[in-house]
């Protein structure tokens, strides 16, 4: 059943790649949105493919989409936004609500861009909303109202976690939670990597280390515990466990990955600049 006030809302995507297919998928199997009221557009067929195993329309007309949905959610890569904005700014209206998901891209750039008064959202996401666990962040730019934000949500949050946040927060997001999906693998990837060094088989190590995140991870969301509470319950005197963490302050993974998400989220800043 579709989400209130989505009833009759088409969603349309100009961009098709794998972000976009993730929130259309999470749209369509949450039941916010029927996939016939999905439309989106690429230059080519290759993404496009995707969308019609879902069900969705799809074209090779951005302005097509303008023409044809209220909610516009532009899926491109940040270089190419501008050029994309501009080819479709004369078919946006007061009637359309306008969803950037590009990196570095701001509310101000995007108004800019875009006819006077238009509702504007900026949303932040990451890979996981392909599984709908994503962690989204949004927020809105001078003419989006609360009706608008609140649709937005309640649509993204088919996709995972979404929460509206001051636009300074966005680029922190990306380095703490957009790139945090590498930083997290790379965890995972080493932690599987030392049980194989002593003797584990690969692929049930890996196995093991993902399920050792996953299960860590929903302990920290339904308990609400500090993290550091959390790791002082694991530890006992003189155990396996405190002997590891001495290994790992030795090694400066806190240090390593505090300075990841500086370093991302100030990459993330510059873009924003440009």
């Amino acid at each position: 059943m579709a989400a209130a006030g989505s009833e009759h809302l088409r969603v349309g995507f100009v961009g098709a790649g794998r972000m976009a297919e993730a929130i259309a998928q999470g749209l369509i199997r949450a039941g916010k949105v029927e996939a016939k009221q999905v439309l989106a557009s690429a230059p080519t067929d290759r993404n496009l493919c995707h969308f019609r195993a879902l069900g969705c329309q799809t074209t090779h007309s951005n302005q097509e989409v303008l023409q044809n949905c209220s909610l516009i959610i532009f899926a491109t890569k940040p270089q190419v936004l501008p050029e994309v904005l501009a080819e479709v700014a004369s078919e946006v209206t007061t009637e359309h609500i306008v969803v950037s998901v590009a990196a570095g891209v701001s509310l101000s750039s995007l108004e800019e861009l875009l006819p006077p008064r238009t509702r504007v959202f900026r949303v932040s996401p990451n890979l996981p909303c392909i599984v709908q666990e994503g962690a989204m962040v949004m927020a809105r730019g001078h003419h989006a109202g609360n009706d608008d934000a609140e649709l937005l949500q309640n649509l993204l949050e088919s996709c995972g976690q979404c929460i509206e946040v001051p636009e300074s927060y966005v680029d922190i997001h990306t380095g703490l939670s957009g790139s945090g999906v590498a930083f997290v693998c790379t965890f995972s990837e080493a932690l599987a990597e030392g049980a194989i060094k002593m003797g584990m088989p690969s692929g049930l190590a890996h196995r093991i280390a993902a399920q050792t995140l996953l299960g860590t991870a929903k302990m920290l969301q339904q308990e609400g515990k500090h993290p550091a509470q959390l790791r002082t319950d694991v530890l006992t005197p003189a155990g396996t466990t405190i002997h590891g963490l001495h290994a790992l302050e030795q090694g400066g993974l806190r240090a390593a990955t505090m300075s990841a998400v500086e370093a991302a989220t100030c990459r993330a800043k510059e873009l924003s600049r440009k």
